[in-house]
């Protein structure tokens, strides 16, 4: 079982997965500087769960077996439960500063749990049966997942079994007595490269003749015939080059995203939850979105706390703090982040149980706030550039700081107020930096969805007939 840092990441070294960054291989993911501060950010996760302070939040008694486990492996159990969840993730942020990676694999895990479930009442299956023993192997074993749903798609004018390539979305490509083969790829996978495992689930709601997409399944990300090729990040490189211009050295950007290849993989039977089933693909990918679309106000809550400390100790390292405009800036990006943050309790607190009797958000609320969070992540990182100032665009970098020659004049010019070492504001200045800009604004918008995929949902559950009826009778007009 994976309880500290050091088992996760003895983990990592014994996984033997392939992994591809720039064209060459590497064999240990826990050495690479581009996948450090990735793996640090997971690996905060495990070593704050054995934090008494932090148990509750953390930790949860499975209602599997009875022990105490992850919170990232749990199937939520009240409303409570979804309410921790987005405080746990707003703790972990204010730690990292950067995305921890378990929330997709753990949204994955609920709505396959009640998914599962419901495709067994109509259809006769098991796969609920095996989902559960699968549940039991993951809690056992505190594993992170990766939740696999986003597929390349090639051309979105075309369903999957219409494409030229059938492989744009991941498939059935053979069944056998003891298992599936299947091929395909899922793209933008956070956290990939340091997780041991991928759930697969539909990218979309499917029609007849998709059924070979029609696919959950668990793979371990060593298995034969998965390729992981690592995306690249804005200013990545100077994760090898200079702490200080990293902005974030210990815990990176983002997630570290990655490609997920699949060619030919073998799935054996107790790993395959869905098979053919269209009529619940659509609702497995609803029942994911809005389980991860109700995270976003509290881990892009959390980083956005941490951005406008950034900004508020900037603005003392620059002597501005005591400008009122400074602070009327820093009031309104804290309203910003309240606002999705009450997002995410708020679609908790409405939540309620499903037959499978997991908890699930409320969807239009927990679209709501990921809606809001595609607006309000730009609107702070509009607000952290004012505040900072365009120095976080031209700062020059460490090495220039450090050089023997002119690292004087670094020294000299890029000083703020007195008793502040040029080196601080430097460092709080390329925080900023790093948290507001590229893959990390990037990421705020399409995470989860985009934001036209937050207004289709609005369509479907906000109730326009009903509008439309309680205006009627308020304006007096009969039917």
């Amino acid at each position: 079982m994976i309880k500290t840092k050091r088992d996760y990441l003895d983990s990592l070294r014994n996984l033997g997965h392939v992994v591809y960054f720039k064209g060459e291989r590497v064999d240990d993911v826990t050495k690479h500087p581009s996948f450090i501060p990735h793996i640090n950010s997971a690996a905060k996760t495990y070593e704050m769960a054995l934090l008494p302070e932090h148990e509750d939040l953390l930790t949860a008694v499975s209602h599997l077996t009875g022990k105490r486990i992850s919170r990232f492996t749990h199937i939520h159990q009240s409303v409570d439960d979804l309410i921790k969840k987005v405080q746990m993730l707003r703790l972990i942020a204010h730690e990292t500063g950067s995305c921890f990676q378990r929330c997709v694999g753990f949204d994955g895990l609920n709505a396959t749990y009640m998914t599962t479930y419901d495709i067994d009442e109509r259809h006769g299956t098991s796969y609920h049966e095996r989902f559960l023993a699968y549940m039991k192997k993951i809690q056992e074993e505190n594993l992170m997942l990766v939740g696999g749903m986003t597929d390349p798609k090639g051309d979105r004018s075309k369903p999957p079994s219409k494409q030229d390539d059938p492989d744009l979305f991941t498939r059935v490509v053979e069944k056998r007595d003891d298992g599936i083969v299947i091929s395909g790829a899922k793209a933008h996978q956070t956290g990939a490269v340091n997780s041991h495992e991928i759930l697969l689930m539909p990218t979309m709601s499917l029609r007849e003749g998709d059924e070979p997409y029609a696919l959950t399944c668990a793979v371990p990300l060593n298995a034969k015939g998965v390729v992981l090729i690592f995306g690249r990040q804005t200013n990545d490189e100077r994760k090898a080059e200079s702490r200080l211009d990293a902005g974030n050295p210990e815990f990176g950007m983002v997630g570290g995203e990655a490609l997920v290849v699949f060619d030919n993989v073998f799935v054996p039977w107790e790993r395959v939850f869905m098979c053919g089933e269209i009529d619940f693909a659509g609702t497995l990918v609803e029942r994911f979105a809005t389980l991860h679309r109700q995270n976003y106000g509290g881990c892009k809550g959390g980083v956005s706390d941490v951005v406008i400390g950034a900004c508020a100790l900037a603005s003392e390292y620059q002597g501005t703090m005591k400008a009122s405009h400074i602070r009327d800036k820093l009031a309104e990006m804290m309203h910003l982040a309240e606002t999705i943050y009450t997002g995410s309790i708020a679609c908790s607190a409405m939540g309620y149980p499903t037959a499978s009797g997991a908890f699930y958000p409320d969807p239009i609320l927990a679209n709501c706030t990921k809606l809001n969070v595609s607006r309000n992540v730009y609107k702070i990182a509009q607000l952290a550039h004012d505040v900072a100032g365009g120095i976080i665009a031209t700062l020059p970098p460490e090495s220039d700081l450090r050089h023997p020659e002119i690292g004087k004049y670094v020294q000299k010019y890029m000083a703020g107020v007195a008793g502040v070492s040029t080196e601080a504001r430097m460092k709080i200045l390329r925080l900023i930096e790093n948290m507001t800009g590229g893959t990390a604004l990037v990421e705020s918008m399409h995470g989860a969805g985009s934001p036209q995929a937050q207004k289709v949902m609005y369509q479907r559950l906000g109730r326009i007939d009903m509008k439309i009826k309680w205006a009627k009778r308020l304006a007096g007009i009969e039917e």
